[in-house]
């Protein structure tokens, strides 16, 4: 399996420009750090990994820190045809508080399965968010190749009163705030892995099931 990534190829005046606000060795760094997706299945569902993605960082974390609420929106894609055809998609959403006294997070999160976690660290409270995320295998053929796409962002208060509301959570608008780019304030994450096939996949025992 391959996560996607941009291969950046920089001039060597590219290279003096850059060296003006961030040193060669740590751009190095970065690259060599960037996170992939790794992905499982284990004969129903596909599970994701994402050991070197951290998301509890910047203004989320000191939202957290100050005693706020900080909710995340993540969506599961499934795609097959060379990412021209949406498969299946699952959105989520996962709600992270912080104790002041503990230090300790507690993440909850809401959709067909509602399930909770508390006096986490902040890389257990990101490990936990993944590994509760699942996308349904059902009608995908074994040996049809696709591709998995990991999307995670914050949500404001305008975006969760639109999600939210007597019936429970709207997918709908979860799926259209998806759609949406996210503006350059606003923190958001995006990883692919593929082509896989289902006969080639790890195969773990099943950790949670959800009807696709």
């Amino acid at each position: 399996m391959a996560a996607v990534w941009r291969d950046v190829r920089l001039s060597r005046r590219s290279w003096l420009l850059a060296g003006l606000t961030v040193s060669l060795s740590r751009g190095l760094d970065y690259f060599s750090e960037a996170p992939s997706l790794g992905v499982t299945w284990d004969g129903d569902n596909i599970h994701i990994t994402a050991p070197r993605l951290h998301f509890l960082t910047g203004a989320p974390l000191n939202r957290l820190r100050d005693g706020g609420t900080v909710v995340y929106l993540s969506q599961l894609t499934l795609l097959t045809d060379s990412r021209a055809t949406i498969f299946r998609r699952v959105p989520d959403r996962l709600v992270l508080s912080y104790d002041l006294w503990e230090e300790r997070f507690s993440v909850t999160r809401l959709g067909s399965s509602p399930r909770s976690v508390s006096h986490l660290s902040a890389s257990a409270a990101e490990a936990w968010c993944l590994d509760t995320l699942l996308i349904p295998a059902l009608g995908l053929a074994p040996d049809k190749p696709f591709w998995i796409r990991f999307e995670l962002r914050t949500a404001d208060g305008k975006e969760l009163s639109s999600v939210v509301g007597e019936p429970g959570i709207s997918i709908t608008r979860l799926i259209e705030i998806f759609s949406r780019k996210p503006g350059p304030e606003e923190p958001h994450w995006m990883l692919e892995a593929g082509p896989l096939r289902l006969s080639e996949l790890t195969r773990t025992p099943g950790r949670e099931r959800r009807s696709g």
